[in-house]
């Protein structure tokens, strides 16, 4: 791997990734292909923008032209496809982008890869490498004694946002069994960690917790999660980008089955410890009326990607957390940015005032 184009690397997860590989990773150079969408800011990668290996388009993946021309451009031969819409509850509020993102957007990047790759007579086709970013949300929802989601499990999502991503992996699939295109699919769980757009449960409670406000806590907070900490996973994704088997697919998770509630429980204990002034954090917890369709646990079986490539996450959830933590506390400027942002102001009081949070 010499040229990587990230797809959405102004997000979340895949800022963590672009500078996970400049950090690592000395002869790469890496192009970011990024729309810009609320979730994506270029606060995100400030401090790297000058960096004279990376260099950022501002463009969406359903551009069949753009997305050519970048890959043609840079000479493209390795694609991490982030770039996606990812929270489950504006999907229930609009699917359309969801749809439109998600699986037109992949398709489009399929077809431009397809349409290079496979005519390019400079290299074998296995020089090449298309990885795709999922989630553990395709395989629906587990009961309270059922076995982990493991590789084979059967596809069963339950809200537009895991409908779109299963759609978008059975593409990437079969754009292997049918054209040859060397691909590899990741199927990770909660993820958690600097960068994180304040939607999210984590960074959500933390800033709430900070400013004083109610912590919403959806339905009675039983809901079970498997998170990990986004360090870990970027370095799952690059394990499986260097020795992965193409076609395959790898389960991604943290190793740990908490419930929301006891997620919120943590933070509010470190919450004490660090910002004192607002304690004891707990009494923030307001209950409040479930999402439609909330699946009810998640679990992933991770024993594929350790046996084979030799992954186990690094971070343990009292670790992750607190590294979590300290870091928005440190980012005081950051989070004032996206807190400005009227998408997310908007969002919030439309999120949360039908659901009863108390002001």
């Amino acid at each position: 791997m010499k040229n990587v184009l990230v797809t959405g690397g102004a997000g979340f997860i895949g800022s963590n990734f672009i500078r996970f590989l400049l950090e690592t990773e000395q002869e790469i150079r890496i192009t970011n292909l990024d729309a810009l969408t609320y979730a994506g800011s270029l606060e995100n990668l400030k401090d790297i923008c000058t960096n004279e290996r990376y260099k950022f388009i501002k463009g969406n993946i359903c551009d069949f032209a753009l997305c050519t021309q970048v890959i043609q451009d840079f000479d493209i031969d390795t694609v991490v496809h982030f770039a996606a819409e990812s929270h489950v509850d504006r999907s229930i509020e609009g699917p359309a982008q969801f749809i439109e993102t998600n699986i037109t957007g992949t398709f489009t990047l399929l077809e431009c890869v397809r349409s290079i790759w496979l005519n390019n007579r400079k290299h074998p086709l296995d020089d090449f490498r298309f990885h795709h970013i999922s989630t553990d949300e395709v395989f629906g929802s587990l009961g309270i004694n059922e076995a982990s989601f493991h590789e084979l499990t059967p596809y069963a999502p339950n809200s537009p946002y895991s409908a779109s991503k299963a759609a978008s992996d059975h593409l990437v699939r079969a754009y292997h069994k049918t054209y040859g295109l060397p691909v590899t699919i990741s199927n990770a769980s909660n993820n958690y960690g600097p960068f994180q757009f304040p939607e999210k449960l984590i960074p959500l409670v933390i800033l709430n917790a900070l400013e004083g406000k109610p912590i919403p806590v959806y339905g009675d907070g039983k809901q079970i999660r498997d998170w990990l900490y986004v360090t870990d996973h970027c370095i799952a994704i690059w394990k499986i980008l260097n020795n992965g088997k193409i076609g395959e697919t790898y389960n991604i998770g943290g190793n740990n089955q908490p419930t929301n509630l006891e997620i919120v429980t943590i933070i509010c204990g470190l919450m004490d410890e660090y910002q004192p002034n607002h304690a004891p954090h707990d009494r923030l917890i307001q209950f409040v009326k479930d999402r439609p369709g909330h699946d009810r646990r998640y679990a992933m079986n991770i024993q594929k990607i350790s046996h084979e490539l030799g992954w186990t996450p690094r971070e343990t959830l009292q670790s992750g957390l607190r590294k979590t933590i300290e870091w928005y506390l440190k980012h005081n400027q950051w989070l004032q940015t996206i807190r400005d942002q009227n998408d997310y102001q908007h969002w919030v009081i439309q999120n949360y005032g039908k659901r009863g949070v108390k002001k």
